[in-house]
């Protein structure tokens, strides 16, 4: 395997070396669980998922996708519903987890908890502290940025360009506004654990630091995550980690998602323009969802609307249509492959745009042979060819007869086709014809073929 991936820190392609032979660790960081999942951060868990697929082809792959559980906005959320925190992050975890699955993300081989982890946040600013990186001010842990050189290396920022920058009002008890907190006190009505520092709880940045290490080790492979997250999130978690470390490399490649605006704006809460998963998967197929976002090359920005939508439908349909009615052996499936210019497209840097369009030359091959063997050998590649993907392994007949808005049932349809095929059959093409009318009206459209009649919603596989 030749696999070459944009590192945010080179800030260029290069080509991927796991730190032990045969063994990757990736870590991506997951939702902080006070609500369901927007659009946005189900592109990451979609994109690095294709990625996991991938690396299993040829290594043997630990992948750790986190769960914040301790936040502010979880507080929150907690004093505005007047629910537990306990009932509001397990309420979210479920969700994400399912939403997720909705989407062909498959599981992480390990999903840690912030609040699991507390005694390995706690060693770690112990540490941070120790070695001069960090200082205790009126129960707060902050790390001090100027004792770490390489700083802004990540994100690109000149340090002192952050300072004169700043325009937020500097806590009393930072020594520069740049500091960021490693552990901050608790009121008793808030969650808080006993420390050195007091009762208190952990800021954002060093959970994800103490995660990593506890399941992954001192460096891991791949660090992952949107393009939101550079700075200051995944900034952070460098400097703490290589500094509690005496230095050692962190994350030996950094990979991040380009950004996911809606009908060309950004989303936001205030603009009332945040689309939630699980509210979406009620009306439009998962699977339809996570090509959509597959539709963009993973570092490049994504404009979702309901073109981009009506786009993957299409080409599901196209898919679907090419493996319909296809007989493919037990044993031919089990020993297909990925097609080698598929597998090609996404280890250049994950190129999903070029392998769908390796995958729809597939399609075009398989709608043009007659051959059975050759059409079962060429779905079998297809399929699994898709599979890298996560697309198109559902049953091909329930795509085609899924759910509709329409008044026309399944049985209906099907009762409809034998009222025309028997006006055909008797010549009666008046008949035959307002049949088909009336399937159009309802939104389906009909194939006649050597094999008899098929049927199917929202329109014609190309």
């Amino acid at each position: 395997m030749t696999l070459q991936l944009h590192d945010t820190l080179r800030r260029k392609k290069v080509e991927f070396e796991p730190l032990i032979p045969g063994k990757v660790t990736m870590y991506l960081c997951g939702p902080t669980v006070y609500n369901y999942a927007h659009i946005g951060n189900a592109r990451p868990a979609v994109v690095f998922d294709v990625l996991a697929r991938l690396l299993r082809r040829s290594y043997d792959l630990t992948f750790a996708r986190n769960i914040t559980d301790v936040d502010d906005r979880i507080n929150a959320a907690s004093v505005e519903s007047g629910k537990p925190i306990s009932e509001i992050t397990e309420r979210y975890i479920k969700a994400y987890n399912d939403d997720m699955g909705t989407l062909g993300v498959q599981p992480p081989d390990v999903q840690p908890r912030a609040t699991d982890h507390i005694e390995e946040m706690v060693t770690m600013i112990a540490a941070l502290i120790d070695k001069g990186f960090a200082y205790e001010a009126e129960g707060h842990v902050l790390f001090d940025v100027s004792a770490f050189d390489d700083y802004g290396k990540l994100s690109n920022r000149d340090l002192r360009e952050m300072i004169a920058g700043a325009r937020v009002e500097v806590a009393p008890y930072k020594r520069a506004p740049q500091d960021f907190v490693l552990w901050k006190p608790s009121t008793p009505e808030l969650p808080g654990w006993d420390s050195p520092w007091g009762r208190g709880r952990p800021g954002w940045h060093i959970e994800c630091s103490a995660m990593s290490e506890k399941h992954l080790g001192r460096t891991i492979d791949i660090h992952a995550g949107g393009q939101d997250l550079v700075f200051p999130h995944h900034e952070n978690e460098l400097a703490q980690s290589a500094c509690a470390h005496d230095g050692e490399v962190f994350s030996r490649y950094w990979i991040h998602n380009g950004f996911l605006s809606i009908d060309s704006t950004k989303m936001s809460k205030s603009l009332g323009n945040v689309m939630l998963v699980h509210d979406m998967v009620k009306s439009i197929p998962g699977e339809v969802i996570r090509l959509a976002l597959l539709s963009a090359h993973y570092r490049q920005p994504l404009d979702w609307s309901d073109d981009v939508i009506e786009s993957a439908r299409k080409m599901l349909d196209r898919l679907y249509g090419a493996l319909r009615g296809v007989n493919i052996s037990d044993t031919v499936r089990a020993d297909a492959e990925p097609a080698p210019s598929v597998v090609a497209a996404l280890e250049d840097d994950l190129n999903t745009p070029r392998a769908l369009s390796e995958i729809f030359n597939l399609a075009r091959q398989l709608n043009k042979t007659d051959d059975a063997k050759q059409r079962g050998e060429l779905a079998a590649e297809l399929l699994a060819s898709c599979e890298l993907l996560g697309i198109a392994q559902g049953d091909v007949e329930a795509w085609f007869s899924g759910d509709s808005d329409g008044d026309l049932s399944a049985e209906d349809i099907e009762a409809l086709i034998a009222k025309r095929n028997l006006a055909r059959a008797e010549k009666d093409f008046a008949t035959a014809d307002a049949v088909r009318d009336e399937l159009s009206a309802g939104g389906i459209t009909i194939e006649d073929g050597p094999t008899g009649t098929r049927w199917r919603r929202d329109g014609s596989p190309k």
